[in-house]
């Protein structure tokens, strides 16, 4: 009988990458014939949608306990972790939901931080204790929890960040029908907000109005729901104001609207270069990076940890935090250096067949069958003791 599988975590309509994340692994762990639920993590009660079957309403305490009967339904339950979406300081409400929980628990974390705070060290101690297996989506953050939370290492577990397969045959009139210029195109996409290092990308592009065709940079993505309640279009509108002033309005377009997948999809197909100018220096998971990739993309990064580990092969070039310069450099090699493009591209293309969420949800799978195996052994074991 096929191990089910509860999972604890945002979800759509909620815009954020990790219930974006969440429910691509869940259709694809649906798409191999086993059970699954999903427990929504929502500030307050929304209409239910395909494979949610709980939700924990962080506003009510009295929310908690059902939720996690809810997620003992099922055989393993799947826990994503990021320190913002849970209720109480750092996400610390979760801890105690976890140390309820009666079935073997995989937690995914899509944070480790390399400098927490000491209530953020605190609070993620709890939840790998508490955790059966630790997933960590990069080695950089495998190793990094391993050193700085002392964790046994066995328990630890990399699967890399999924993507859709967006492999698909190029399309030469495709970007012109997507993006209306014929021009080369960077593309950035993904929620807005600071911290994206949008600005010092379009410092970069004011370096390439010499180039013939000039290219065109697309912005693609509403601001983040978070950002908009605190600050409103601010940030973007800051943008907007960057590019009159740096004089490049013709080559830059800002999309602030939503887009459904397939209509994603096919505006990263129709780009030429994917540019990640993002300024952390911390971040271990990037679906937009893992993206690009998978659709054989050239890529122009940070040097983030998750940029630096999957990019070393070849299928990207890295650059500074906040250095146009360096962006502008990078860009115009990419352009203009016969042959680069291709190549880098074709070590993508390379990449891909290990990221798509097919081959990822596999992973999931077998590791919760693993579990349930080691929990079925322990109790016959146990039985026989007392026996």
């Amino acid at each position: 009988m096929a191990t089910s599988f509860s999972m604890l975590s945002t979800f759509p309509p909620t815009q954020c990458g990790l219930a974006t994340f969440a429910r691509a692994l869940v259709t694809e762990i649906a798409a191999s014939g086993a059970e699954v639920g999903v427990v929504r993590v929502v500030d307050e009660p929304e209409p239910r949608v395909p494979f949610v079957t709980h939700e924990w309403v962080t506003s009510d305490p009295g929310s908690m306990r059902a939720a996690a009967h809810a997620l003992e339904e099922f055989d393993v339950a799947i826990v994503q972790h990021e320190y913002g979406i849970f209720g109480g300081r750092d996400g610390a409400d979760v801890v105690e939901l976890m140390e309820s929980v009666r079935v073997p628990i995989i937690v995914v974390l899509h944070t480790v931080l390399a400098n927490p705070t000491l209530h953020q060290h605190q609070v993620l101690a709890r939840v790998v204790k508490a955790a059966s297996l630790v997933i960590t989506m990069t080695d950089t953050a495998r190793r990094r929890l391993i050193h700085g939370w002392v964790i046994d290492p066995d328990k630890v577990q990399v699967i890399a960040h999924g993507a859709e397969d967006n492999r698909g045959t190029a399309d030469p009139d495709l970007r012109t029908r997507l993006t209306d210029a014929p021009n080369p195109t960077v593309l950035t996409w993904g929620l807005l907000g600071e911290g994206k290092g949008i600005e010092w990308a379009l410092t970069a592009m004011a370096d390439l109005t010499d180039l013939d065709p000039q290219p065109t940079f697309r912005v693609v993505g509403e601001t983040h729901p978070r950002v908009l309640e605190r600050q409103g279009e601010a940030y973007r509108n800051g943008l907007i104001a960057q590019t009159q002033a740096l004089g490049i309005t013709s080559m830059v377009s800002f999309e602030g609207r939503y887009h459904d997948l397939d209509s994603l999809l096919g505006i990263v197909r129709a780009a030429d270069i994917i540019l990640l100018p993002y300024d952390s220096k911390d971040q271990v998971t990037s679906g937009v990076l893992t993206e690009a990739v998978v659709a054989g993309k050239p890529v122009v990064s940070t040097r983030f940890p998750h940029a630096v580990e999957l990019l070393s092969s070849g299928a990207g070039l890295l650059v500074p935090q906040r250095d146009p310069a360096s962006i502008s450099a990078a860009l115009r090699r990419l352009l203009t250096e016969p042959g680069l493009a291709e190549s880098m591209g074709a070590e993508a293309r390379l990449l891909a067949p290990g990221l798509l969420w097919s081959a990822v949800a596999g992973e999931y799978i077998e590791a919760g069958d693993r579990l349930v195996a080691t929990r079925a052994e322990l109790q016959t074991v146990g039985r026989l003791s007392v026996a």
